[in-house]
């Protein structure tokens, strides 16, 4: 069992690690800017923190349009890859992988000039939201400038599934690890206002963002094509999208936007939530999130590789592998959380500080209390994105959404309300309503999993509940 265990890991691993380290490195770029936020002064980091929740709701739903699009690719190059020898077979799968690379890239593009839009409208509705007068200003005008950044950050993630689908994303890693260099420059050169530009503060901060997803797409798009195997396949003419390619990818991509855009949606509200209680509690939020979203990376790297082997192995008939993924990526992401939550417990000064630099005493001691829940409340987080990538892996997009509603909203959010409002506990009420949102929704998803894989068909059908 140890053995198999072991075998299973590192397997799982070639494709996990560089995804997981991709991800660290992306979520780095968010870092950087909390952290810079910080440095401004509480208020900044509470208006650049709402800013940023709002536009990673906005950007999580658009890139779950096109997370179906690595699973597509996976198992279309599987089965070019068993044509024994056909040219024919295997040039079909070929044009199969071209179609559904165009279509990405088309969904990506309407998919980023929607949310664009939306994303500078919701600017508008937040002093009807309960939010400090002091902070809506600041919020508005930052989600200003991240707006732009939103098309080129879809059209990086199309090409990334992409290279995640054939199974080679190492160019990925290199370039967010540049990114952030690039990042933590335009940061500093736009808030204070170097070499001669004007001093925008937070607003130089969402600019910085904008153009680092410009750079990373162009980047990304010359290593594919670059890359022997992957340039016959890759191709940016969006006007040659097939529109049933593209009808496939929105039934697909569709309820995968939905179930991301409800765990977003979830911890949306949940900041909301805690900026009604004021701006030491929503900065103190803001950081202990942003410590979340970090760790989280970790299960977006597992359930990616995840989500790509079961495709692969049920795409070669292989039912027990998917069985196997399941309990190695758990085990895994488990190792992971245990020790992240150790960290949390003894020395959550360490952790905090980068963050909270000019926090009020109030704000640390808010976040410090939120630490302890999030040392446990990261199991669940973990074990249910793994639990939405599995699915995923079964064509089953859909479950997961259902099952996202019943556990974050239905469950988690009366839950986080009751232990705020009803029973006084604040901010620490909220937190314990999202970890118990996050555990009833784990248990449902990998309840699905193991019921659709005890199915008698080969790969179980998106529409079953």
């Amino acid at each position: 069992m140890l053995t198999t265990l072991l075998r299973d890991s590192r397997a799982l691993g070639v494709l996990a690690i560089p995804l997981i380290l991709t991800q660290l490195a992306q979520v780095a770029l968010t870092t950087t800017d909390t952290v810079m936020m910080g440095m401004l002064g509480t208020t900044e980091l509470a208006a650049g923190g709402l800013a940023i929740v709002i536009f990673n709701q906005i950007r999580t739903m658009c890139v779950g349009l096109c997370t179906a699009v690595g699973n597509q690719i996976a198992a279309a190059a599987a089965q070019a890859e068993q044509s024994d020898g056909d040219a024919a077979a295997e040039e079909d799968g070929r044009n199969e992988v071209r179609a559904i690379v165009r279509a990405s890239l088309a969904v990506a593009t309407l998919a980023g000039i929607t949310g664009a839009v939306l994303m500078v409208l919701i600017g508008y509705t937040l002093s009807w939201l309960g939010q400090d007068a002091s902070v809506v200003g600041l919020t508005r005008t930052m989600l200003h400038a991240l707006a732009p950044g939103l098309v080129p950050c879809l059209w990086f993630q199309a090409i990334r599934q992409f290279t995640v689908g054939m199974r080679r994303p190492q160019a990925l890693l290199q370039i967010t690890l540049l990114s952030i260099a690039v990042n933590a420059g335009l940061n500093w050169v736009l808030i204070h206002g170097t070499f001669g530009l004007p001093q925008l503060g937070l607003t130089g901060i969402g600019l910085a963002t904008s153009g680092v997803h410009l750079l990373s797409f162009v980047a990304l798009y010359v290593a594919a094509k670059r890359d022997g195997e992957l340039a016959p396949l890759l191709s940016l003419d969006i006007t040659r999208a097939d529109a049933a390619t593209v009808k496939r990818l929105l039934r697909l991509g569709i309820p995968i936007a939905a179930t991301y855009g409800s765990e977003a949606g979830f911890f949306s509200v949940t900041a909301l939530m805690a900026g009604s209680f004021g701006p030491d509690a929503l900065a103190a939020h803001t950081a202990v999130n942003q410590l979340v979203y970090i760790v989280f990376q970790v299960a977006i790297g597992l359930s990616h590789a995840a989500s790509i082997n079961v495709s692969r192995e049920l795409a070669l008939g292989k039912r027990d592998g998917a069985r196997r993924i399941r309990n190695t990526a758990l085990a895994c992401a488990g190792a992971v959380m245990t020790v992240v939550g150790t960290v949390y417990l003894t020395v959550p000064g360490l952790v905090l500080a980068p963050f909270l630099e000019t926090g009020s005493d109030r704000t640390f001691t808010i976040a410090t209390q939120l630490l302890v829940v999030t040392a446990f409340l990261q199991f669940f987080d973990c074990a249910q994105n793994i639990g939405v990538g599995l699915l995923r892996g079964l064509d089953d997009t859909k479950s997961g959404f259902r099952i996202t509603v019943v556990g974050y909203w239905a469950i988690g959010l009366p839950v986080a309300w009751l232990f705020a409002y009803a029973m006084g506990l604040d901010t620490l009420g909220i937190w314990l309503g999202l970890l118990t949102g996050l555990a009833a929704t784990a248990l449902l998803l990998l309840r699905r999993y193991n019921a659709a894989l005890s199915t008698p068909q080969s790969r179980p059908a998106p529409t079953a509940a």
